[in-house]
């Protein structure tokens, strides 16, 4: 992979972090979705920090 190539997808691994975590916000907020969906969101989101920490840069 090239350089370019590795820079997008670390950027799209953190995005879907950051999305994660604020789908678990709202979704909290609003009431539309219960613990275990929401632990299941949080998981994917640190699932994607891990990747990017492991990876170097």
């Amino acid at each position: 992979m090239n350089k370019r190539n590795g820079k997008i997808v670390f950027m799209v691994f953190k995005a879907a972090a950051m999305g994660m975590g604020a789908a678990v916000v709202v979704t909290n907020i609003i009431g539309g979705l219960d613990e275990k969906g929401q632990v299941l969101l949080l998981g994917i989101g640190l699932f994607c920090l891990a990747i990017t920490a492991f990876v170097k840069e």
